[in-house]
């Protein structure tokens, strides 16, 4: 099992400048990524450069499920102005 901290840290540790906020149980688990690293990538990608990280752990089965938001700073913004 895997504590919502571990996961901000491994993905704050890959893409530096991020930010970073896990919800979960200790097995699903919801995040939001916030970086400029995702201006002009594909969500697939996005994704990628997230789960990237991740990987040993859900090949370990130590984290079953992972949701994902994954948003430029720009994205993020316009997102928190609608409300």
């Amino acid at each position: 099992m895997m504590e919502p901290e571990e996961i901000e840290s491994l993905v704050r540790a890959e893409l530096g400048d991020a930010q970073v906020q896990v919800r979960g149980d200790g097995r699903h688990f919801q995040a939001l990524v916030v970086t400029p690293a995702f201006e002009g990538v594909s969500r697939i990608k996005r994704h990628r450069m997230v789960l990237d990280p991740l990987r040993a752990h859900l090949d370990r089965d130590a984290l079953h499920a992972i949701s994902l938001r994954t948003l430029t700073p720009g994205e993020h913004e316009s997102e928190q102005q609608a409300g």
